[in-house]
């Protein structure tokens, strides 16, 4: 065992409670980064207020990933990002892989669990890739069960992330912000809004990201995501790619910022999940958007955040 973990606890599974994720940075929790965290302490790295970790990638049942993984839940709050569940499938959830994540939640008690409006299987077969669903009534009645199955499984309110597109569909019957909305009507799911996916989907439909976030239900959103893309361009067309391989763009802080200054600071996370630069780069987008934040919590009156839990 590494002299960084030993002493440490198997898991934290004496925890009471789950540990409540503050509205603070949050950074994607990296296996390359393991040790500059738990050498650094809470202490020390000030812009990283808790780390997300992807479900599948901790659904083993021990070795040095748990190992790692229970030494830093004992210092910092955690939240589990899944994106296997396959909500937006239309036929039943996978009961074993909803028994594995629910393995999960109680050994590691995250302060916040969540899930993408997509699917990703299909008659026994997973695909390498998040597939958007038709925002169709239909649909809703479908991921609202698959929604309510999960939360009363686990007995936790679950986060639902919107989606990267790349394709208009012709029979969308409400817009995405609609169909979110009503789905946390239904179920009482909260929000995880992806900023950078609103970015990369309203460009690659030619849509408007003001007009997007102007009726999204802000006051469900528990938890935002900020990450790269890449553009791909030919001879006379330009497509971007949510690769989260790069620092945040420009475009996606601006939308940010409008965000908290409307409706109050979030958890926010920066996902950096290809080309993972070192441990002091991703610290420094985290303070990008703690600035962002303390001046929208500082100013917050003045700007209508004091409606932000209401609609």
């Amino acid at each position: 065992m590494p002299d960084l973990l030993i002493g440490a606890k198997k898991a934290p599974a004496s925890t009471p409670a789950p540990a409540k994720i503050p509205s603070v940075t949050g950074v994607g929790l990296k296996p390359g980064h393991y040790r500059d965290i738990l050498e650094a302490g809470p202490a020390d790295i000030p812009a990283a207020g808790w780390f997300e970790i992807h479900a599948e990638n901790y659904m083993g049942e021990g070795g040095a990933p748990h190992a790692y993984l229970s030494a830093i839940r004992e210092r910092f709050p955690l939240s589990i990002h899944g994106v296997g569940l396959s909500l937006g499938s239309n036929g039943p959830l996978d009961e074993a892989h909803l028994k594995r994540l629910k393995g999960l939640v109680e050994r590691y008690r995250p302060g916040l669990i969540s899930e993408h409006l997509a699917w990703c299987s299909a008659g026994g077969t997973f695909f390498n890739d998040l597939f958007p669903v038709p925002l169709t009534h239909e649909t809703l009645r479908k991921v609202g069960d698959h929604i309510n199955q999960t939360q009363d499984y686990l007995s936790r309110r679950i986060l639902i992330e919107n989606p990267s597109t790349y394709l208009k569909t012709v029979d969308d019957e409400m817009s995405e912000p609609e169909f979110l909305e009503f789905l946390s009507e239904r179920t009482g799911c909260g929000i995880l809004l992806d900023l950078n996916n609103v970015a990369v989907s309203c460009a690659n439909k030619a849509e408007s990201t003001a007009d997007y976030l102007a009726h999204f239900p802000g006051s469900e959103v528990g938890e935002i995501h900020l990450a790269g893309h890449s553009i791909d361009t030919g001879h006379d067309w330009e497509l971007r790619i949510d690769d989260h391989g790069s620092r945040v763009s420009e475009e996606v802080w601006a939308l940010f910022k409008d965000f908290c200054e409307r409706w109050g600071p979030r958890p926010t996370l920066i996902e950096w999940d290809t080309d993972v630069p070192a441990f002091p780069v991703l610290l420094e987008e985290a303070g990008k958007a703690r600035e962002i934040m303390q001046n929208a919590a500082a100013f917050g009156p003045l700007m209508g955040n004091s409606h932000a839990v209401t609609r």
